[in-house]
């Protein structure tokens, strides 16, 4: 790939934009845009992008001329940045039916999230991946897991083995760890993984630990799983299966200093860290359920879906172990290890888990970089968790995460500077992925329309 980019680029680069008459009719000029470097946070003032055939053919500062018959955006004063990823998505399986399923890939679309990385495979995540990919459908850039494995998908040796070979013959990007596995069945797991070749990423079983899980190189580690575990003493002497939700049983009981030789450890073995900080900073959260239940970006997921997230909300928080002091130190454990974990390499790729509670797919993204920046992550540190981070994870540097020549067309056009204030990714002047532009109107018309059609749902 990086190969063709090259090549791609370099011709670009020699021939100069291609003449009129050679660009298709899908070709869209932005022009006198400001252009956000994610690497470094340096600005490119005014410059013009052209886009063609799905891939950024050329930018220039100078004006490029351009068909008046072809589609032209006025980028004066608004900034690009690429297209963010959601590292922990979920969508929904075949059953839900193709209406609900593209609803469900919009919302991420809506909100400038044009990677999605699915953590909870289905055999039609694969068609959907394919029908991504050839612009048969609109959205996201499509990574799928395989099917859940968890303490009752994988029960023994054999099992293992058969069901890693089959997922990797049917093309899953990766597995999905689960809870509940036995020791000896995730090495047989991972040894089947290295084997056929396919990355494994998730959860972190409690037989496992999160030593163990480092040790046997994670392609990732999803909601800093493990690690509130791992900073908890042996002479601690706690029964590892009385953790609580991500290890809140064991909040009093950490040692902090502890938290650098995990992070040393993370870095050693290469291992990326999905936060989902989000989750935890809303749905485990002491607020009311009502609070979240009653804001404005509900009304993009079915009515059963919010009731059934308000009882497990006040089910969890309603726990006899449950307190707000404990869910506070908790927190801030957590963003310790998050400042920490992104300090070192690989460092942190953005995930939010959507639709999850109160978690609304592609806004949630928003949320979840909010909690980046409680964490202590500049507004810069956090757009590249979202944007060159997951590039980098998936070895596709130069084909997404970057405003470049030769790469996919997949961009958030802003009317306000996110650099210097987060909250600037919300103010949208319109979306692009693989070369399809959806503007600001179109995107709030099809929002009108999906929260229509949950409204009976």
């Amino acid at each position: 790939m990086k190969k063709f980019i090259f090549i791609f680029c370099l011709f670009a680069a020699c021939s100069g934009s291609a003449p009129k008459d050679q660009l298709s009719q899908n070709a869209i000029l932005v022009q006198n845009v400001n252009i956000i470097n994610v690497i470094d946070g340096s600005i490119s003032a005014s410059k013009h992008i052209l886009i063609d055939s799905g891939r950024i053919v050329r930018i220039s500062s100078e004006a490029i001329a351009f068909p008046e018959n072809r589609k032209s955006i006025d980028g004066t004063g608004k900034y690009v940045i690429p297209g963010l990823a959601e590292m922990h998505a979920h969508i929904p399986p075949e059953p839900a039916g193709k209406e609900h399923i593209s609803n469900i890939l919009f919302l991420y679309l809506s909100n400038g999230v044009t990677t999605i990385r699915g953590m909870l495979g289905h055999p039609y995540h694969l068609k959907l991946r394919e029908q991504a990919k050839s612009n048969e459908i609109l959205s996201p850039r499509i990574y799928t897991s395989s099917p859940s494995l968890n303490g009752n998908t994988v029960k023994t040796l054999e099992e293992a083995i058969e069901k890693i070979t089959n997922y990797k013959a049917d093309g899953y990007d990766f597995l999905k760890i689960h809870p509940g596995i036995k020791l000896d069945v995730f090495e047989q797991i991972v040894k089947t993984a290295n084997e056929v070749g396919i990355p494994y990423a998730g959860h972190v079983p409690v037989d496992v630990g999160i030593r163990r899980a480092l040790k046997n190189r994670y392609a990732s580690v999803d909601h800093v799983d493990g690690y509130l575990e791992g900073l908890v003493p042996e002479s601690a002497g706690v029964e590892a299966n009385k953790n609580g939700f991500f290890g809140f049983n064991f909040t009093n009981l950490t040692d902090t200093t502890m938290i650098d030789e995990l992070v040393k450890m993370t870095q050693d073995n290469n291992v990326w860290v999905v936060p989902t900080q989000s989750l935890f900073e809303r749905w485990f959260s002491p607020d009311d359920p009502a609070i979240y239940a009653q804001a404005d970006e509900m009304k993009y997921m079915p009515k059963s879906t919010i009731e059934k997230w308000v009882a497990s909300k006040t089910n969890l928080i309603g726990n006899e172990n449950y307190n707000a002091e404990q869910w506070s130190k908790f927190i801030e454990i957590r963003k310790q290890l998050i400042y920490k974990l992104n300090k070192s390499k690989p460092g942190l790729i953005l995930g939010s888990d959507a639709p999850q509670v109160f978690n609304v797919p592609g806004f949630s993204i928003h949320h979840e970089m909010q909690g980046m920046i409680g964490a202590g992550l500049t507004p810069l540190e956090a757009i590249q968790i979202g944007t060159i981070n997951p590039a980098k994870y998936f070895n596709s540097e130069g084909e997404f995460g970057q405003i470049m020549e030769g790469a996919s067309a997949d961009l958030m056009i802003l009317n306000e500077n996110p650099l210097t204030d987060i909250n600037n990714l919300k103010n949208i002047h319109g979306v692009m992925v693989r070369g399809q532009w959806i503007s600001k109107m179109e995107i709030d018309q099809k929002l009108t329309e999906i929260a229509e059609y949950f409204s009976d749902k």
